[in-house]
C-alpha cells in the first residue's frame, strides 16, 4: 500500500473522530441555557429538564444569597441564556439590578408567583401556637424593641412576605409547576419531556414530604428549635415544629447583647433541647448561645442553599437531611402514638388542600 493511500486513509480517520469529539460540544450548545439564582432552583431545573438544559447558579452551593455580590461575569451569563430562574419576594435583593445591568430581555420564571406566601406576622401568629403564656412574657419583657427591629429589617430587606417558601414542600410544587413551564416556554419542542419530568419529580417530592411527616410527628410539639436565621417559617408552618432565631431574617445582622440576654431566658423557659447550625450563616452566634446555656449542637441544617456534596446537595436530600437531624435530636420514643394529633392540628391550622397537586 502507497505512502499517499496511507496518508488519505488517516486523514479520513482523523476526520471522523473530530467530528465525533464535537458532537457533545453540539449537542451542549443545542441544550437550553438557564441561570437561576441560588443552588436550591438549581437543582430544581435540572430535575426538571433533564437532559435538554444546561443551567448555571448565580450563588453556588453553601453560598449565601442574602449577601451575594453580582460580578460581571454574571451579567454575561444572563446575556447568553434562554431562561433566568428566580425565587422573588425580594430573596435576591440584587436580581432586578443584575438583569438590568445584563441588557437580558428573554423569559423570566419568577418560582414563588402563585404560591401562598406567608407574612412574618404569621411567623408571630404560628409561634404562638401552644406557647402563649411564654410568648406573653417574651414580647412584654424582652422581646418588644427586638421585634420592631426584625419588622423594621424584613420590610427594608424583603417587604412583608417571607421568601423561603421552599421549606414546605406543598409550596414548593408551586415552583416545579413554574419552572415547567418557563422550560415548555422557552422550549415548546420537549415540552412532553418537561411535563414527564416534572410529573416524576412532583412524585418523589410528596414521597419525601410524607417521610418528613412522620419524622417530625415524632418529636413533641412542644419543642423549640433555635437556628442561626428566620428562614424555617414555611417548615414550621407546614410540619409543626417551632423555629427561634438570634438574628431574625438577616445573615449580616449580629444580635445585641440585650436580644441574646432574653434569648438565653427563652431557652431556659422553653422546651428547647438543642442548637442547631446552618450551613451558611454565622456559627459562632450558636457556638456562644451553646456556652452560656450548656445546650448541645445537634447539627447543621440547611436552609437557603444546598450542600457543595452528600445528601445535601439535592433539594430532596437537604429536605430529608433537615428533617432526620431534628428527628435524631429531638424525638422521644413512642411520641408518634400521642403526639401526632398535635401536629396535624397544625397541619389543618394552614392546610395546603388548595395547593398545587393540579400542577
Amino acid at each position: 500500500m502507497s505512502f499517499a493511500c496511507l496518508s488519505y486513509r488517516s486523514s479520513r480517520w482523523l476526520v471522523g473522530v473530530s467530528a465525533m469529539l464535537a458532537l457533545p460540544a453540539a449537542m451542549a450548545n443545542e441544550r437550553v441555557q438557564v441561570v437561576t439564582s441560588f443552588s436550591i432552583l438549581a437543582d430544581m431545573v435540572e430535575n426538571v429538564g433533564g437532559e435538554h438544559v444546561e443551567v448555571t447558579s448565580l450563588v453556588a452551593a453553601d453560598g449565601d444569597a442574602h449577601v451575594y455580590s453580582p460580578s460581571p461575569g454574571d451579567a454575561r451569563s444572563l446575556a447568553n441564556a434562554d431562561l433566568v430562574v428566580f425565587n422573588g419576594l425580594l430573596f435576591e435583593g440584587w436580581m432586578e439590578r443584575l438583569i438590568s445591568a445584563s441588557d437580558y430581555s428573554g423569559a423570566l420564571v419568577t418560582a414563588t408567583d402563585g404560591i401562598e406566601a406567608l407574612s412574618f406576622a404569621e411567623h408571630e401568629d404560628h409561634n404562638e401556637h401552644g406557647h402563649e403564656d411564654h410568648d406573653e412574657h417574651a414580647h412584654e419583657e424582652h422581646g418588644h424593641d427586638d421585634h420592631e427591629a426584625h419588622e423594621e429589617h424584613a420590610g427594608h430587606e424583603h417587604g412583608n412576605q417571607d421568601p423561603h417558601a421552599w421549606q414546605d414542600m406543598h409550596q414548593a410544587e408551586v415552583y416545579v409547576a413554574n419552572i415547567r413551564d418557563g422550560l415548555i416556554a422557552a422550549d415548546a419542542d420537549n415540552a412532553d419531556a418537561y411535563r414527564a419530568n416534572a410529573e416524576q419529580y412532583l412524585h418523589e417530592m410528596a414521597e419525601v414530604d410524607a417521610e418528613i411527616r412522620t419524622l417530625i410527628n415524632e418529636i413533641p410539639a412542644s419543642t423549640s428549635v433555635i437556628t442561626g436565621h428566620d428562614s424555617f417559617g414555611y417548615f414550621s408552618s407546614a410540619y409543626g415544629v417551632h423555629f427561634l432565631s438570634p438574628v431574625g431574617l438577616s445573615t449580616e445582622a449580629d444580635p445585641s447583647g440585650a436580644s441574646m440576654a432574653a434569648l438565653v431566658d427563652v431557652i431556659e423557659q422553653e422546651n428547647v433541647k438543642a442548637l442547631f447550625h446552618e450551613n451558611m450563616t454565622n456559627q459562632s452566634i450558636i457556638t456562644q448561645l451553646a456556652e452560656e446555656t450548656g445546650l448541645p449542637i445537634a447539627g447543621t441544617l440547611y436552609a437557603d442553599a444546598l450542600a457543595a456534596e452528600g445528601e445535601a446537595s439535592t433539594y430532596l436530600g437537604m429536605m430529608r437531611h433537615n428533617a432526620h437531624v431534628l428527628n435524631d435530636a429531638l424525638a422521644e420514643p413512642g411520641h408518634d402514638e400521642h403526639g401526632h394529633d398535635d401536629h396535624e392540628q397544625v397541619h389543618e391550622d394552614h392546610d395546603h388542600s388548595e395547593h398545587s397537586h393540579s400542577h
